[in-house]
């Protein structure tokens, strides 16, 4: 990626939208395959690069955003990989994986297109705040304009066809990742996620799948795409999420009128550790960051903008600090290059 790509903040980091004390963003995506070529765990290696080609080219016909790019991901290098990693605007299995792949990517960071994930397409639209409706018109739209040059593997009664069953039907993931500190200190999430999961909704990790809650965060998404139209997984999902917004709302006004003392220490001490680190490993880092973020939002700081606690959560990690840096740097320089830069974050 390019400089100007590294330093720019994405569309969803703004810490504006809906309920975004909350949520820090909504994502739709669509998984999408070519009628006539083999599925990827199928395809060799040349027919993985004709899907690649084919797609590239037609992604730029298509004329879907302004400005959109094509990354190669076959000859980017690990830093640049993991860094859009970092973005969520890839996966892990996407940046980690071999052979002919790319991602296209929006101005904004608002759209991104995985070529050769685990379906031949993965589209994506990723936003600021609680904003699903919105989010499903974009994307619609976006798959309209594709389709128009691509030929989608489609059965009339199963609907989209992929390389995983659980996403044929609509070939629809929606997700919401939402900060949930409140919950975590007083021990609630377990009875709220037995609760999620009974409506066939998964929780998962800051980088989704497999992946482990880090600075109190989670995704709310559907498990299952087929049975139901598009506007009826997203009226599930967005029903579960406010419920979990109005619990973790009731909570923090608990914390604040029965422990205030203990919520504003934590807060506080917190933002002191941040300001005056010298040395701050990423894990450190995201758990003071969420205490910090729900001291910006219930009022007990008032010094600071949610857009740069936003962005210190991705601008910290391992990829962006090498980035940062122009180099490979081990731990140790990690941690002291993260310190460095929250410090300079937070002073100005």
């Amino acid at each position: 990626m390019t400089e100007q790509n590294q330093t720019k903040t994405g569309e969803w980091l703004r810490g504006e939208g809906p309920e975004n004390d909350i949520v820090i963003s909504s994502r739709i995506r669509l998984a999408r395959n070519i009628a006539g070529f083999l599925f990827l765990y199928k395809a060799g290696i040349d027919e993985r690069k004709r899907i690649n080609d084919l797609l590239s080219e037609n992604i730029r016909k298509a004329d879907i955003a302004k400005d959109m790019m094509y990354y190669n991901l076959e000859s980017a290098n690990m830093i640049d990989r993991t860094l859009l990693v970092e973005r969520h605007l890839i996966s892990r299995e996407h940046a980690e994986a071999q052979g002919p792949r790319g991602v296209a990517i929006g101005r904004d960071e608002a759209l991104s297109i995985m070529v050769n994930e685990e379906d031949h397409l993965r589209i994506q639209v990723l936003q600021s705040g609680f904003i699903l409706k919105d989010l499903w018109k974009r994307i619609s739209e976006v798959d309209d304009k594709l389709s128009a040059h691509i030929d989608y593997a489609f059965h009339p009664q199963y609907g989209y066809l992929t390389a995983c069953p659980t996403n044929v039907g609509t070939g629809i993931r929606v997700s919401v990742m939402l900060h949930l500190p409140a919950l975590e200190w007083t021990k609630q999430l377990r009875k709220v996620f037995k609760a999620v999961s009974k409506m066939n909704l998964a929780v998962r990790g800051l980088y989704g799948e497999g992946t482990q809650a880090s600075g109190d965060f989670y995704q709310v998404s559907n498990q299952i795409s087929l049975g139901k139209t598009e506007e009826e997984i997203i009226s599930t999902v967005e029903s579960v999420v406010k419920q979990i917004i109005r619990y973790e709302r009731q909570v923090r006004q608990a914390l604040l009128t029965d422990s205030r003392s203990n919520l504003e220490d934590r807060v506080w001490r917190a933002y002191g550790m941040l300001k005056n680190c010298r040395i701050i490993s990423s894990e450190e880092t995201m758990d003071l960051l969420s205490s910090v973020r729900m001291g910006v939002n219930l009022g007990l700081i008032e010094d600071l903008n949610i857009g740069t606690v936003n962005e210190l959560f991705i601008e910290t990690q391992p990829a962006h600090l090498q980035k940062r840096e122009g180099r490979e740097i081990d731990t140790a320089q990690r941690d002291k290059a993260r310190a460095q830069l929250i410090r300079a974050r937070l002073v100005n």
